[in-house]
């Protein structure tokens, strides 16, 4: 398993826990508004930071650290992310795994397995191909039904899960969040999410940096969401 980045002490990638943050290379979309350029294309650019370094870093932080969050990238690309979760659960650490949904087969294995505490799905945009597509840079004809069986996933795991939107002005409207949210009605979390344009940033597009919602216009993304799933939170 290629680990290309490790944050050793976040307070911020798990509501409520203190974590490590490991960064998986590759992806499967090529999400315009994306800010991890180089994981997604670049990544063999990028050194790999050895399990061993890994390892000695957690137990370092035994006791204080809650758990550990996976992400990317997309993790589920990775067939030996089960084994990478044991590892992490064997230390006595929990397991936070962040996934773009496309991978359901191994999202089920690692479900089954109790391999991971919790998992937060990113919802891209409303469940259509075209909107899909638009969102995430890529053709999801093959990708969405895939999505839909990660979201059904999850809500009848029983397992601590989220799902969550980044909102880009230039891509979603309200009637969009509403369709997203009414797809996910029922759900235990849903968390919208301001797109980023801070200085020093880098996202796969540019031109997506010229342009970010005011807090008025957030509000309103968060109230149309909140009709339908009443505890949506923004993050």
């Amino acid at each position: 398993m290629d680990v290309k980045g490790l944050i050793d002490i976040s307070f911020v990638d798990w509501d409520g826990k203190i974590s490590s943050v490991l960064f998986l290379p590759r992806c499967n979309f090529r999400c315009p508004f994306c800010h991890n350029v180089n994981l997604v294309l670049t990544p063999e650019k990028l050194e790999t930071i050895p399990f061993e370094y890994i390892e000695d870093q957690l137990k370092k932080q035994k006791g204080w650290t809650d758990g550990v969050c996976i992400t990317g990238g997309e993790p589920t690309l990775h067939n030996s992310l089960p084994e990478l979760c044991s590892r992490i659960k064997k230390m006595g650490f929990m397991v936070k795994l962040d996934t773009n949904g496309t991978n359901p087969t191994l999202l089920k294995e690692l479900l089954d397995m109790k391999l991971v505490d919790y998992v937060a799905m990113d919802i891209k945009a409303p469940l259509t191909i075209e909107k899909y597509s638009k969102a995430t840079g890529i053709n999801t004809e093959n990708l969405l039904e895939n999505v839909k069986e990660s979201i059904r996933l999850l809500m009848e795991s029983g397992i601590d899960y989220e799902f969550r939107t980044t909102v880009v002005p230039s891509i979603h409207s309200l009637e969009d969040i509403k369709q997203i949210s009414h797809s996910l009605k029922g759900c235990r979390k849903y968390v919208l999410q301001k797109f980023d344009v801070s200085i020093g940033k880098t996202v796969l597009d540019p031109e997506f940096m010229t342009k970010s919602l005011s807090e008025e216009e957030m509000q309103k993304f968060l109230a149309t969401a909140q009709e339908e799933i009443p505890n949506t939170k923004r993050r």
